[in-house]
């Protein structure tokens, strides 16, 4: 299943998140794959996309990090699960 994570922090915390990642280079635990990891230019805040095995998972990874930022999470879909989704209903709408 694949999750949105965006994250923002204060700019008192960027020092800590920065020896954070320098240390562990941001790697997430081994049951989740980071598709993609974008970092805001000149902000405090970005956003990754995800799979994981369910949202237990990815609460564990955030709370690894949630003394640093606050996360918003939401599951995603692909165009191909969207429209799939989109076309039962549809059908069943007929």
């Amino acid at each position: 299943m694949n999750f949105i994570i965006q994250w923002s922090g204060e700019p008192a915390m960027q020092q800590a998140a920065i020896e954070r990642f320098m240390k562990t280079g941001g790697r997430p635990p081994d049951n989740i794959t980071v598709l993609g990891r974008w970092h805001a230019a000149g902000e405090f805040r970005g956003v990754a996309i995800v799979e994981a095995p369910d949202a237990s998972a990815v609460a564990a990874m955030v709370m690894e990090w949630s003394d640093i930022f606050s996360f918003r999470i939401a599951p995603a879909l692909t165009d191909e699960e969207l429209g799939a989704v989109i076309g039962a209903r549809q059908g069943a709408a007929n």
